[in-house]
């Protein structure tokens, strides 16, 4: 079975030398780019699973290189910078992001993410039946299922449940959820969206006060889990 190709685009020394170890430790294959034009031919040439890209590049913004990839690239990409404002997050994810890690992150937590990632690299709209934990979710019939127990969910609440499983542990902002859902001029009500993920995990979570399955990326939006 050949080992997943994980393509890093990032121009710290340090940086490349701590995912090399980390990742080829577990079983990766690893190319390392140190600039946005390096990147760009890489994943061109040598077809990627997933890119870790860096935001601050010293040829082109982490931003612009996210653009170019995602005009043809359509497997994982993750963030990981240290830029952590709101803004830059939001802006990443809109653009095509799969995740956004802030540096300094944690090995184990950064694996978890790109297995998640590369998850859903698998998962296309052929699939008829999501299974996430004790949820089943039956895209053809759409049905859903807790514990083999069907769940009464509004046709709204059903497409909200179905875009969150079928992008399990990519950060969804509510802008994008709000568009997919409601439809362009839609990006701005966030408390009506905050409304149905309430219902919805009332319905789903065995506590919604501490949900396992639908996340809450604090100002940005929501992962389902």
């Amino acid at each position: 079975m050949n080992k997943a190709i994980i393509l890093v685009i990032d121009d710290e020394p340090q940086i490349q030398k701590l995912l090399e170890i980390t990742l080829e430790s577990n079983d990766y294959k690893v190319l390392q780019a140190t600039t946005a034009k390096e990147g760009l031919l890489l994943a061109a040439n040598h077809a990627p699973d997933c890119v870790l890209l860096d935001l601050g590049l010293p040829d082109m913004s982490g931003h612009e290189v996210l653009k170019n990839l995602r005009m043809w690239f359509t497997k994982a990409i993750l963030i990981l910078s240290v830029q952590n404002a709101e803004s830059d997050i939001v802006s990443a994810l809109d653009q095509g992001a799969t995740d956004y890690l802030t540096k300094p992150f944690r090995n184990a937590e950064l694996l978890a993410r790109i297995r998640s990632a590369m998850r859903r690299n698998q998962t296309s709209d052929s699939i008829a039946v999501l299974t996430c934990g004790d949820l089943s979710i039956d895209l053809s019939a759409r049905t859903v299922k807790k514990n083999h127990q069907f769940i009464k969910l509004t046709a709204t609440e059903f497409n909200l449940l179905a875009l969150l499983a079928k992008n399990e542990g990519r950060v969804l902002t509510h802008q994008f959820i709000l568009k997919e859902i409601w439809g362009l001029g839609s990006q701005t009500e966030t408390q009506y969206l905050r409304v149905f993920i309430g219902t919805l995990r009332k319905k789903i979570e065995e506590n919604p006060n501490t949900p396992r399955h639908i996340i809450t990326e604090s100002g940005i939006g929501y992962r389902f889990a």
